[in-house]
């Protein structure tokens, strides 16, 4: 019998192709209490992810090695080493025993089935029960992780709930057989701040309930404080640092973990730029870490712009006539027709909008999933048609142009998208995808100066030009994020607007995408409104900020005013949902 649920001694797994064999988890070892919350944390690429996946034993495929050993004690007191299992044994462990909560619930959850038959499958296949009795128990479990009307949840296919309900049902599907170890592997990533509390408290509360042992996968410091017991921390697949959780977190003794906190935008200052990992440590060619002697504090304070500063930057912008001008913008679509095909009731996605934006300022847009930020984004730039109002830019009504009109003037006015990789085709290079806009708009030259523009803003956005001939599965999720900025610089716009541009990424690369975009903005003076959920995000980068709830605006201000002094309970709600190290 172990005294702990899981042991992961000496793990290592590699990727072996025919030229190299790349090392993605070092012979790690930590484990996992009965009942205990272990957190993993790291960036992109630090192994937390191959960690999980071998524990559910999902990673064998042709050039994958695996070594060490995953010890596990299921309810039945017998201790098994899981790379040992057969397929058939390790089959019966996989969801029974051990249960995983994947980060991307669309993409588990298979799209040609409706939502309760999938965990009904679940169901039956640990168990001996009939098809009904797999349904009640469903129904069931879809209350206990607080679903709105189960039974029409039940009928409903994955693409018709919102990203916070799939995520339930996913949780739903991991707990419906009461595994001993469940595994979340980011389950909150691209949540906003009122969902993903949600998420972690109906965690934490089925957790206790049940007396799971859980792996707690993320790269959110914030949210490893709220739900770990304690906290490993992995980079380049090697874990640096272990320990309890308040311990790790309030007295970091390495600099890599050090960077990871420091990462996160502060919530009482604002700053020229977030500091990063590189401002902490350097890693040497044998991949050896060297602290360097900064600071955070000292740091930070040298970072943080003065309160003279940011009232000069409000007075300026005040005076300034605006650049862009939306009245009363409405966006509605038809929620339900009649048998004639007229409309019944309407889905007032935006209801009459107005705000002014400066020229050179950065409009924050925040608000929950649903509540209409990006239909306001794209009917600003009529990628989705208004239903009503005006939109001015540069004392031109947008509404009023053509076609053709509306095609010269997409040059000016660009969208970096959500999704990096859906944004992008992944049939041609990104050097490509960066050129193609110069040539559809004849700017920039000749072809050899467009290359060479290409060039220059590959470089603008800290990637070699070397990345010019790579294709986007190639690239990692920062990368991607990079090279949509340069795509929507290629054609020199005067107005952008980024669209939840760094809500899937972790801290360490957010805080390199935040970063750039403050650069660029600086280089090159565009105007823009930056649409996202993380109001500590938008607090950073933007001058004033817009709260958004059901298709109206319900605050607005100065940043720093509306996060510090919110007016609306709608906005206490998000600002207090907002994960904090405790």
């Amino acid at each position: 019998m172990l005294t702990k649920r899981v042991e992961i001694q000496d793990l290592e797994v590699g990727f072996q192709t025919s030229q190299t064999y790349t090392t993605a988890v070092n012979k790690i070892s930590f484990s996992i209490g009965k009942g205990e919350v272990v957190g993993v944390v790291g960036e992109s690429g630090s192994g937390k992810s191959v960690t999980a996946l071998s524990l559910m034993r999902l990673i064998e495929i042709p050039g994958v090695k695996t070594a060490g050993k995953l010890l596990f004690e299921p309810t039945d007191h017998t201790v098994v080493n899981l790379l040992q299992l057969s397929d058939a044994t390790m089959r019966t462990y996989r969801g029974k025993e051990i249960s995983m909560v994947f980060q991307e619930p669309m993409t588990a959850l298979n799209p040609l089935q409706t939502c309760g038959r999938q965990v009904a499958e679940v169901i039956r296949q640990h168990k001996d029960v009939s098809l009904q009795a797999a349904e009640e128990e469903v129904l069931k479990l879809f209350e206990r992780v607080k679903l709105p009307d189960p039974p029409a949840i039940f009928k409903r296919y994955p693409h018709e709930i919102s990203g916070g309900q799939k995520q339930r049902v996913m949780i739903a599907m991991a707990i419906a057989v009461r595994p001993s170890l469940l595994i979340a592997d980011e389950p909150t990533t691209a949540l906003d701040v009122t969902v993903q509390k949600t998420v972690l408290d109906l965690l934490k509360e089925l957790q206790s309930q049940l007396q799971m042992s859980v792996l707690f996968i993320t790269h959110d410091l914030g949210v490893v404080s709220e739900i770990a017991d304690r906290v490993v921390v992995m980079y380049k697949g090697n874990i640096v640092e272990e320990g309890p959780v308040r311990e790790v977190l309030h007295h970091p003794r390495h600099p890599y973990t050090r960077g990871l906190l420091a990462c996160r935008p502060p919530l009482d200052r604002k700053l020229y730029r977030l500091p990063v990992t590189a401002d902490f440590m350097t890693v040497d060619s044998q991949g050896g870490i060297h602290e360097k002697p900064n600071a955070i504090n000292e740091l930070i304070d040298k970072l943080t712009i003065p309160a003279t500063e940011l009232n000069d930057r409000r007075k300026q912008l005040a005076e300034a006539r605006p650049v862009l001008e939306v009245e009363g913008l409405q966006t509605w679509f038809p929620a339900e027709k009649s048998f004639t095909g007229q409309v019944k009731r309407w889905m007032k996605a935006v209801d009459g909008v107005s705000f002014r934006v400066a020229p050179g300022e950065t409009m924050g847009l925040v608000g929950e999933s649903g509540c209409g930020k990006t239909t306001l984004g794209r009917s600003i730039l009529r990628l989705v048609e208004p239903t009503g109002g005006s939109v001015v830019y540069k004392g031109q009504d947008i509404r009023s142009l053509s076609a053709t009109g509306m095609r010269h003037l997409r040059k000016e006015m660009q969208l970096i998208f959500q999704d990096p990789y859906a944004s992008l085709n992944p049939r041609i290079t990104v050097g490509a995808a960066i050129l193609e806009p110069m040539q559809v708009h004849g700017l920039h030259g000749t072809a050899k100066q467009q290359q060479e523009r290409v060039e220059m803003l590959l470089e603008k956005v800290s990637l070699p030009a070397a990345f010019y001939h790579r294709y986007p599965h190639e690239l990692s999720g920062g990368q991607r994020q990079r090279i949509v900025i340069a795509r929507a610089l290629a054609v020199s716009p005067s107005f952008i607007v980024c669209d939840e541009s760094v809500a899937a990424l972790d801290v360490s690369v957010q805080a390199q995408v935040l970063n750039l975009l403050i650069g660029l903005r600086a280089e090159f003076g565009f105007t823009s409104i930056f649409i996202s959920h993380d109001l500590s995000v938008v607090r950073l980068l933007s001058d004033r900020m817009m709260v958004m709830q059901r298709g109206k605006i319900v605050e607005a201000g100065w940043a720093e005013e509306v996060y510090n002094s919110p007016q609306t309970p709608y906005t206490q709600q998000l600002i207090s949902a907002i994960p904090k190290i405790i």
